[in-house]
């Protein structure tokens, strides 16, 4: 059942007050991805526990496998269900159209990212593009986020050691950073600091003093990508900056797929699988709690 244009604006507006609170009360909210029901209960579960907002996303492979529509209907019936405090971010979105659908169908927030279907995308197409779906979210009040370039890595798990030479020439720069937030009206900018998507062999390192650059630049909100694999201790500093939210996706899925497959080694007359998820949301949970804990988020909602 779609959503009235009056309730999504007022989501939009409960999504803005968040996002203000962040920075006023220095925790950063959780943006965390579903590919199926089993992980979104896990993240709801989690919120209620630790009484905090959380942001669930989808990216284009699983906004297609599950519907736009569909997991709006699930997230509003699973936040109902729970009493908690949750929005819908699409992410990584290479399509403007399909943006305008997810705005459409009520999502509060927003990623368009041009480069991630074409890594060679010119600067000029990507701030087009961007500032045609920060115009069109303005009926609703949709927060829009953005980069200026192609931002690295899959959310996967991988066998081989961050190259951070490499990594190191498509960081943001303050003045980059600067420059786009002005040219596209984005309500929130993916800044690249040693964040990178998936889960490697070694921990990342996330620059804390080019952070502090790019938030001294910017008055709009800063995301971190590629959460998984990230010591807790550079969260905590980058909610204590000014980042308003973090991205987890590849720690999700490593935990949900080595417990269900855990399940079902023990359980191999088992053919009810619903039976052996139980185990599998307590385990995703159990990280997204470990996230929230780390973001200062615990107890930040407003229900």
């Amino acid at each position: 059942m779609g959503l009235t244009i009056r309730q999504i604006r007022d989501n939009t507006t409960h999504a803005r007050h968040l996002y203000q609170r962040t920075r006023r009360q220095h925790f950063a909210v959780g943006a965390f991805n579903i590919d199926n029901q089993e992980t979104l209960i896990a993240i709801a579960r989690a919120a209620q526990k630790l009484n905090s907002p959380v942001l669930v996303e989808v990216s284009s492979g699983e906004a297609e496998a599950m519907g736009i529509e569909n997991v709006r209907d699930m997230v509003d019936n699973y936040k109902k269900e729970y009493g908690i405090e949750m929005y819908i971010n699409l992410d990584h979105s290479p399509s403007v159209e399909e943006c305008k659908r997810a705005i459409d169908a009520g999502y509060e927030f927003i990623h368009i990212d041009i480069s991630q279907a074409d890594h060679d995308a010119s600067e000029e197409e990507i701030i087009a593009k961007t500032k045609e779906v920060v115009d069109y979210a303005k009926f609703t009040g949709a927060l829009v986020e953005s980069e200026p370039h192609y931002f690295g890595g899959s959310s996967n798990v991988h066998d081989t050691a961050i190259d951070y030479e490499a990594i190191k020439k498509t960081f943001s720069t303050p003045e980059g950073a600067k420059s786009f937030v002005e040219a596209t009206g984005v309500d929130t900018f993916a800044a690249a600091i040693g964040n990178l998507h998936g889960k490697y062999p070694v921990p990342k390192q996330l620059d804390l003093d080019l952070l502090q650059t790019i938030r001294d630049s910017i008055d709009c909100q800063i995301s971190l990508h590629g959460g998984s694999g990230t010591p807790l201790h550079f969260f905590e500093d980058a909610a204590k900056i000014g980042v308003s939210k973090v991205n987890i996706n590849s720690d999700m899925r490593y935990v949900f797929r080595k417990t269900l497959e855990k399940v079902l080694a023990e359980n191999p007359d088992e053919y009810a699988v619903v039976k052996l998820m139980p185990q599998v949301y307590k385990a995703v949970q159990e990280v997204v709690e470990e996230k929230i804990k780390a973001f200062g988020s615990a107890d930040k909602a407003v229900v």
